[in-house]
C-alpha cells in the first residue's frame, strides 16, 4: 500500500535532461535563488540541453537547498545542501560527464538492481522510511506552478469521479466512511460537517479554507499550498459540490507571499481548463473561488473570527451556536476546513474511503502532517500515519536531540497546546491519547526541546504570544491572559511568591472553562501542562530563586571554580560585560556586580570551570 500511495505518478523519466531546485520558502531562505541562476547560467554557458524546473518543499528543510537531476534512463537523483559554488560540479560531472557527485547525494530514487555500488536509496533514508505520503505526495514532486503536472500526477480525476458518479449526499457518506477528522486542530468528523451544511438551509451556501496558520514554528499549510495548491483547490471543489455551494474563499495571510501567488496562479489555471467556474466539466455544477488575506491575526484562526474578516469586519469571534455550518459567512450556511483536511479529500476518493480509513487508528484515521523544529538534528516536515508514537518521529525520523544533548520534553499543538517529557515519548499521537496527556493535536506544530530549555521560561513565551494575540472581546481572555502573564513574569524576575502555583492552576482552569473561544479555551494549556510535568522547576524558581536550566537571567549566576580553571583568559576575552578579571596562571574571577547573565562565559570555556551558581 505505501508504494502504491506514496509515489505519485509523475514524468520520472523526461525526454530530455532536467534539473529540478527545491523553491519553497525554506529552499528559498537557504538560497534557492541564487542556485537557480547558477545552474541556469551554467547550463547557458555550456550551451546543454536541460530543462530547470522548480518545484516545492520535499520536507527536508535541513538539506535545503535540494536539487534534483533527471537524466532519461537513469535514477533521479536528489543532491542536499547545494550553493551555488558546488553548482559547477553538478552540471560538469552529472550532466557532462555522466557522474554522480557521490559526497552531495541525499538519495536516489530508483529499483534496487539499477543503484551504484554504495549509493543511498531515498525510500530507505531515515527522514523517509517511517513517512507515508499522501497529502504531501506531490510535494517536492511536480512544479507548483504547472497544472499539467498536477494532471500527469493524476490530479483532478477525484473531481472528474466526483462529478460524474456521486450524488452530493454520497460524497458525504464516504468522507463520513473514510472516517477523516479536521486537520485544523479541533479534530471534528469532517463528513459530519459537511452533512450540517448540506441539510441547513439557506438560498445561499460558502465553503471556506482556513489558511491562517499562525503558531509559532508552524508551516505545514504553507508547504502544502506552495508545493501542491492545485490538491487543496481541488477539494474544496468536491466539498463545494457535496454541501451545494456556488462561491468559496481561501483564507489566508498576507505574509504568505509564494503560497497566495502560487494559489492565484493556480486558480487562474483551474478557471481555464474548467475545473473552476460555470458548468464545471459539463456537469452543469457551478463554483467560483476567491482569495481573502488576512492581515496575521491569530485570533482569525478561530472560524467565527475568520468569517467576521472576509466579511470586512474586525476579526473577533462571536459565541456558538448558532455554528457556521447552519449560519456563517453573511448569514448562510457555510462549511470550514483548513489546508490539510481539503488536500486530503482527493487522496479519498482516488484509494478509496475504506482504504484511507484502513490508515491510522481507531479513532483518528489517515495521516498527519506535523512541522517538526527546536532543538532536533533534522528540522522539516513530515507526514506520518496516526497512531505513530513521538519517539518515532523524534528520533527515528528525525535523528534525535541536536548537539546529542538530553532531550526535555516536546511542544505540541501550537502555543496552545502542551509540553509533554519523556516519559509520553512512547504515546500513540491521535487526538485522544494527546488530550488524555494534557496536550493537543493542534494544527501540527511541534517544538523539541532540550535539557536547556526554561519550562518556566516557555510557558511566559507562549502565554505571551496569545495574550498578544486575544481580541479582547471576552472577559476571561482579555484579563485573565494577562494575569497569568503577570504572575509567569513575576516568577521569572525572580518575585515568586509562596501560593503562585495554586493562583496559576486555579485562574487558568478558570480561563479554559469560561473563554468565549478557542483561543482564550486552549491558551492556558502550556503553562498547566508545565505545572503538571515541571512542578519542581517552578519550585525552584519561587522558593530557591534559581533557575535550572541558567536561561532566567535574573535567577541564574555565574562563578569560576578555582581548582579546575586554567587561566586561558578565554572566558575573559569573550565576555560582553568586562565582568571577568585574572592574570596569567592566576585562577580568574568573576564580578557578580558587572556579570550580564548572558552566559557566554559558560559556553566558551574549554574546561567546564565555570558552573552556575
Amino acid at each position: 500500500m505505501k508504494e502504491k500511495l506514496a509515489k505519485p505518478k509523475v514524468d520520472h523519466q523526461p525526454d530530455r535532461p532536467r534539473v529540478i531546485v527545491g523553491m519553497g520558502t525554506c529552499g528559498i531562505a537557504a538560497g534557492a535563488k541564487k542556485v537557480w541562476e547558477a545552474i541556469s547560467q551554467e547550463i547557458r554557458r555550456q550551451n546543454l540541453d536541460v530543462e530547470v524546473r522548480q518545484t516545492g518543499c520535499l520536507g527536508m528543510c535541513h538539506r535545503e537547498v535540494l536539487v534534483e537531476v533527471r537524466i532519461p534512463g537513469q535514477p533521479k537523483v536528489i543532491y542536499g545542501n547545494i550553493s551555488p559554488e558546488s553548482v559547477k560540479r553538478i552540471v560538469q560531472e552529472h550532466l557532462v560527464e555522466g557522474r554522480i557527485v557521490k559526497d552531495l547525494v541525499v538519495g536516489m530514487e530508483a529499483e534496487k538492481g539499477t543503484l551504484l555500488e554504495g549509493m543511498p536509496l531515498l525510500e530507505e533514508n531515515p527522514f523517509w522510511s517511517k513517512q507515508l505520503r499522501l497529502v504531501t505526495r506531490n510535494c517536492g514532486i511536480i512544479d507548483p506552478d504547472s497544472i499539467d503536472d498536477y494532471l500527469k500526477a493524476g490530479g483532478y480525476q477525484s473531481l472528474r469521479r466526483v462529478l460524474a458518479e456521486y450524488t452530493p449526499e454520497e460524497v458525504i457518506a464516504e468522507v463520513k466512511n473514510s472516517g477523516l477528522r479536521g486537520r485544523g486542530g479541533g479534530g471534528f468528523p469532517t463528513g459530519i460537517k459537511w452533512e450540517s451544511t448540506r441539510n441547513a438551509v439557506g438560498d445561499r451556501k460558502y465553503v471556506i479554507c482556513n489558511a491562517d496558520e499562525g503558531d509559532p514554528g508552524a508551516f505545514m499549510d504553507r508547504s502544502i499550498l506552495e508545493g501542491d495548491p492545485h490538491a487543496v483547490i481541488e477539494g474544496m471543489i468536491i466539498a463545494a459540490y457535496a454541501v451545494g455551494a456556488r462561491d468559496g474563499y481561501i483564507y489566508i495571510r498576507a505574509e504568505y507571499p509564494l503560497a497566495v501567488h502560487r494559489l492565484m496562479r493556480a486558480i487562474d489555471q483551474a478557471r481555464e481548463r474548467n475545473f473552476l467556474g460555470d458548468n464545471i466539466l459539463g456537469s452543469g455544477f457551478n463554483f467560483h473561488l476567491y482569495i481573502k488575506q488576512g492581515a496575521g491575526a491569530f485570533v482569525c484562526g478561530e472560524e467565527t473570527a475568520l468569517i467576521a474578516s472576509i466579511e470586512g469586519n474586525r476579526g473577533m469571534p462571536r459565541p456558538r451556536p448558532p455554528f457556521p455550518a447552519t449560519k456563517g459567512l453573511w448569514d448562510r450556511p457555510t462549511n470550514i476546513n483548513n489546508v490539510e483536511t481539503y488536500a486530503n479529500i482527493p487522496v479519498i476518493f482516488r484509494i478509496g474511503a475504506s482504504e484511507f480509513a484502513s490508515i491510522g487508528t481507531e479513532q483518528s484515521k489517515g495521516t498527519k502532517v506535523f512541522a517538526v523544529t527546536g532543538k532536533v538534528k533534522k528540522t522539516g516536515l513530515v507526514e506520518v500515519p496516526m497512531g505513530i508514537t513521538l519517539r518515532e518521529i523524534i528520533f527515528d525520523i528525525c535523528g534525535g536531540i541536536k548537539d546529542d544533548k538530553k532531550f526535555k520534553a516536546v511542544q505540541i499543538g501550537g502555543p496552545s497546546g502542551g509540553c509533554l517529557p519523556e516519559q509520553h515519548l512512547d504515546l500513540p499521537v491521535d487526538y485522544d491519547s494527546l488530550i488524555s496527556a494534557g496536550a493537543m493535536m493542534g494544527s501540527g506544530g511541534l517544538v523539541v526541546l532540550d535539557e536547556n530549555t526554561c519550562m518556566v521560561e516557555l510557558a511566559r513565551y507562549f502565554l505571551q504570544f496569545t495574550r498578544n494575540e486575544s481580541c479582547g472581546k471576552c472577559t476571561p481572555c482579555r484579563e485573565g491572559l494577562k494575569r497569568l502573564l503577570e504572575i509567569l513574569n513575576r516568577i521569572v524576575n525572580g518575585k515568586g511568591e509562596k501560593g503562585d502555583l495554586d493562583r496559576l492552576i486555579t485562574l487558568g482552569s478558570v480561563i479554559i472553562n469560561t473563554s468565549l473561544c478557542g483561543l482564550g479555551q486552549s491558551a492556558p494549556n502550556p503553562v498547566l501542562s508545565t505545572i503538571r510535568y515541571f512542578r519542581s522547576e517552578y519550585e525552584m524558581h519561587i522558593e530557591k530563586k534559581f533557575c535550572p536550566a541558567g536561561v532566567c537571567k535574573d535567577l541564574t549566576t555565574y562563578r569560576i571554580i578555582e581548582e579546575k580553571c586554567k587561566a586561558c583568559s578565554i572566558c575573559l576575552k569573550h565576555c560582553p560585560a568586562g565582568a571577568i578579571t585574572g592574570e596569567k596562571r592566576t585562577p580568574h574571577r568573576i564580578d557578580p556586580e558587572k556579570c550580564a547573565r548572558c552566559g557566554i562565559c559558560l559556553e566558551k570555556c574549554p574546561f567546564e570551570a565555570i558552573v552556575r551558581a
